[in-house]
Formats: structure tokens, C-alpha cells, sequence
């Protein structure tokens, strides 16, 4: 069964895929450009994504999605542990935002000029003036009302625990005093680690947590920090929880 899976995969399903991605890359860099990225720089992609785990069969489900409202702004901050934490999210949060992602992306064929278009923050953390320019743009998006996503462990896990928290994140959403949302993924690592293109079908659990708003004199970033990582993990199974010793 699993041989004629990475035949469907290999030989159908990811085909379809690049297909789908230009297409999708090409709507949002015309549309967006056309009519603003408010709605092109959001529903092609969110659409794609939902595609893109159908034709894997990957199950999305969400948990909590009442914890938030629609026509507030967050800092949304989540666990990586693989490729489709990106498509959980995008396709089944159901909440308008921009991605903060590595400036690599942007050299991605099509994928990159349909993120910059769609408004989406890179980040530039090579030199002095490219933090400075990273932090502008993200105060630019916030300023705007609009939500943000940032991994804030930097990269994908390797082993699916989760890697400890950089203080980016943290740091935007003490300047604007944005609730901050943990998110936990929970099945990404299993369904396709960073180490394989080869995915496995089952379930990815989206936990969307309660906002943590500032109080009356803005967030301490260092117990924000630690109380989000505390709560992301609080909804992974053991096996993927952190030691103790490691995980601040």
C-alpha cells in the first residue's frame, strides 16, 4: 500500500501540485497587484493550501477556533515541525494574516514575487540594516491591522520536539501590545519531516489557543516567550514534548 501511495504521489498528486502552485502564484501576483493584497495576497493561497493536503490526504482538524475573533489583529505564534504546518495553517486557521518568513523564499521561482506582492514580511536578519528594515515592514503590517504568523523556533524541528523560541516575535507584539496566540501543530512531522519529500497520509490536530493580552504595562517579553512555548507544547503528545532542561 505504501509503494503504490509514492507512485499516486510522485507520478499524480505532486504534478497536479506544480500546476496548482504557479497557477496560484500567478492569480495572487496579477490579482494582487491589480486589487490590493488585502483579499489576492490571502484566498489563493488558502485555497491552494486546502488542495494541496486533499490530494495528499492529509486531514486538517481544528481545535479552538472560537478562541479567536475574525476582525481582530494577533500575533499568531506556532511550532514547525514540517512542510505542512504552512498548509495547515494557511488553509484551515481561517483568519486573515501575513506570513514573517526567511528571505530565501524570495528567491523561490514565481512562489517568491507572489509573496512579496501578497504583502507577506521577509526577514533579513544578515546585517544590521536588513533587522532594521524587517522590523519596519512587520510595524508597517501591524500598523495596518492586520494579523501576523511567525514560527519563532527559526526553522523545522528534526526530531518533532519542539527547538527553543527566538525573541522576534515576542518582541513585535510587546511594541504594539497585540494578544499573542500560541498555535499547536500537532502531526506535521509525521506526515512529511524536513529530511524527506515523501509524505505519509493521516491527521494534522491545528490547537488554536486563548490570547494572552498585555496588562496594564505591556507583555514581559521573556514570560511571554516561555508562557507560549509552555502552551504549545501543552497539546503535544509526550512523545514530542522537550526535556525540561532543553526547552528554554
Amino acid at each position: 500500500m505504501r509503494f503504490l501511495y509514492l507512485i499516486y504521489q510522485w507520478c499524480i498528486a505532486y504534478p497536479i501540485l506544480v500546476v496548482l502552485t504557479a497557477i496560484t502564484a500567478i492569480v495572487t501576483i496579477v490579482m494582487a497587484g491589480i486589487c490590493g493584497n488585502h483579499f489576492w495576497g490571502y484566498y489563493p493561497a488558502h485555497i491552494w493550501s486546502r488542495c494541496v493536503c486533499t490530494l495528499l490526504f492529509v486531514r486538517v482538524k481544528v481545535v479552538g477556533r472560537e478562541n479567536i475573533d475574525p476582525k481582530t489583529s494577533y500575533v499568531f505564534v506556532a511550532n514547525h515541525q514540517g512542510a505542512f504546518d504552512i498548509w495547515a495553517i494557511y488553509g484551515y486557521l481561517n483568519h486573515d494574516f501575513k506570513w514573517l518568513m526567511k528571505k530565501e523564499l524570495e528567491k523561490i521561482f514565481l512562489v517568491g514575487k507572489a509573496c512579496r506582492r501578497a504583502g507577506h514580511v521577509m526577514v533579513d536578519d544578515s546585517s544590521v540594516t536588513g533587522i532594521r528594515t524587517t522590523i519596519a515592514e512587520s510595524e508597517k503590517t501591524l500598523q495596518g491591522g492586520m494579523s501576523l504568523v511567525i514560527f519563532p523556533e527559526g526553522s523545522r524541528t528534526f526530531d518533532g520536539k519542539m527547538i527553543p523560541f527566538k525573541r522576534g516575535a515576542f518582541m513585535l507584539a510587546a511594541e504594539y501590545r497585540l494578544p499573542v496566540v500560541p498555535i499547536t501543530i500537532d502531526g506535521a512531522f509525521r506526515r512529511m519531516p524536513r529530511t524527506t519529500y515523501n509524505t505519509t497520509p493521516g491527521r494534522i490536530t491545528l490547537t488554536i489557543h486563548k490570547p494572552i493580552y498585555p496588562g496594564e504595562k505591556g507583555f514581559n517579553t521573556k514570560r511571554l516567550m516561555a508562557e507560549c512555548f509552555d502552551e504549545i507544547e501543552s497539546s503535544l503528545p509526550e512523545r514530542d514534548k522537550t526535556p525540561r532542561a532543553d526547552a528554554k
